[in-house]
């Protein structure tokens, strides 16, 4: 492991001479205020700083080095053209406290883009005040549930979620105060509308639903689920997780959803490995429009403005626009492809999916032998049982030949789940050397397990959670 910069310092290099300050003096700061000793700040020169980070970026893995096939969450090759306009001062220097006046373009922007969206997915209006997917389910539970009170069912308080769901869904309703049952699938991983049909009553507020759904299949019976889920008066929530797989082939709106959120840092392409950054816009039917956070871009005669007046409004749920560069690659991503453009990207994640199950199928089972889209889910159960090696022990084995491994042991309804989703942004090349070293693998697995089971030793994660290593002190002391 390569040492910190604090570990590498000596008292005579130096990277930096600061100039002479040009702050005035001022009377002396009382000694309670004074610091003591001289703050660890290295002490390296230039060349070793170059070195120290060059090494560490040649150490992290990303989408620009290989393929990302990370299962449920699409990350797809980002345009360089979206960066460097994301980037452009004349968004970078923008302040959120600016006159709206001076913002006009921007504005112009954050309204073309809702337009946009809402067009691609059959909806009437949204907001873009949601950092993330995960904020956006919670904002469209929060919008259902004052839709609800309105009309004097403060009841309707439980919200169904398929067991082949994302964690999120259950997450975000649970932190809404709502309450949660779970949905069963049949035997294709689809959901089974007899066991919906039981569960469907006058407290049920919203069915949370992605399709196509966590096990890469396109839920067959959407219509009938629409009209059961309205029937008992409760409202239909899509997971925009997925909409890679579908853009401009059928909408959510078309489906019978009421609200629903977009990845558009997934589906539209921005780097958002680590944690971010993301964005989550939430979009409803026409009927749902006076319960969106506040503000609200409107375009008037006199030019764009954001108004506050929704009297139904759960009110603000992002402060400022932090996220705006997400939002504007989303727009250039857009309008770079165009709607044809949109629609051939799903066609192709969808046949790279297949072609991956294609030649993967025969070496390992599937979760569920229906038709898979833009994902395909792999089960190690049986090499499991036969050799003792884990999906997990696979996944290891796939960062040792140097990819980074799909999503494994999810969705949970599936034994020994790795999740594969190449995207349409990756050549036939590259889809062959992964599907080569995966394959190469499971032999190998079979021959000698041992090999694939001690490849790598396993992140204690347990104790990383519990004792942190924070700063470079305790790196240093432990």
């Amino acid at each position: 492991m390569s040492p910190l910069l604090c570990e590498m310092g000596n008292v005579e290099a130096q990277g930096y001479s600061y100039p002479r300050s040009d702050v005035p003096s001022a009377a002396p700061l009382p000694q309670h205020l004074r610091r003591c000793e001289l703050p660890d700040i290295p002490t390296v020169c230039e060349l070793e700083v170059v070195r120290h980070f060059t090494s560490l970026a040649q150490d992290t893995y990303s989408i620009d080095r290989g393929i990302y096939p990370l299962g449920s969450c699409t990350m797809k090759y980002n345009p360089k053209i979206h960066d460097e306009i994301a980037s452009d001062s004349m968004f970078t220097s923008i302040h959120p406290l600016q006159p709206l006046s001076t913002v006009q373009g921007s504005l112009e922007i954050l309204h073309s883009l809702l337009t946009e969206l809402c067009s691609l997915v059959g909806m009437d209006w949204g907001t873009l005040q949601s950092a993330g997917g995960a904020q956006g389910e919670y904002i469209g539970l929060h919008i259902i549930k004052s839709y609800h009170r309105k009309r004097g069912e403060s009841k309707r308080n439980t919200v169904l979620i398929p067991s082949n769901a994302h964690g999120t869904n259950p997450a975000s309703a649970a932190f809404c105060s709502m309450d949660v049952i779970e949905i069963p699938v049949n035997e294709k991983g689809l959901i089974d509308t007899a066991a919906l049909a039981s569960l469907l009553n006058e407290n049920i507020a919203a069915v949370m639903l992605t399709n196509p759904n966590t096990v890469g299949s396109f839920e067959t019976e959407m219509s009938k689920i629409a009209d059961m889920v309205h029937s008992c008066g409760a409202l239909l929530y899509y997971d925009g997780a997925n909409l890679n797989a579908i853009m401009e082939m059928i909408r959510p709106g078309e489906m019978g959803f009421d609200v629903m959120h977009v990845n558009v840092h997934k589906t539209f392409s921005t780097p958002h490995g680590g944690g971010g950054p993301g964005a989550g816009p939430v979009l409803v039917k026409a009927f749902l429009r006076g319960f969106l956070p506040v503000p609200d871009i409107i375009k008037g005669e006199d030019g764009y403005s954001l108004s506050y007046d929704l009297k139904d409004s759960i009110g603000k749920t992002l402060g400022f626009w932090g996220n705006f560069p997400v939002l504007l690659r989303a727009y250039a991503y857009i309008l770079t492809l165009g709607r044809k453009g949109l629609q051939y990207s799903s066609q192709i994640a969808v046949l790279n999916a297949n072609y991956l199950r294609a030649r993967l199928s025969e070496a390992v089972g599937l979760g569920f032998a229906t038709e898979s889209l833009h994902e395909v889910v792999l089960s190690f159960r049986d090499l499991k049982e036969k050799t003792g090696v884990t999906a997990l022990d696979v996944a290891k084995a796939l960062i040792s030949r140097g990819f980074h491994p799909p999503t494994v042991y999810f969705p949970l309804i599936v034994a020994e789940a790795m999740m594969i989703e190449p995207t349409e942004t990756e050549p036939l090349g590259s889809l062959d050397a992964f599907a080569d070293a995966l394959l190469s693998i499971i032999s190998q697995a079979e021959k000698d397990p041992d090999s694939i089971k001690n490849v790598l030793t396993k992140v204690d994660e347990v104790t990383a959670a519990r004792r942190p290593v924070l700063t470079w002190k305790d790196s240093v002391l432990n």
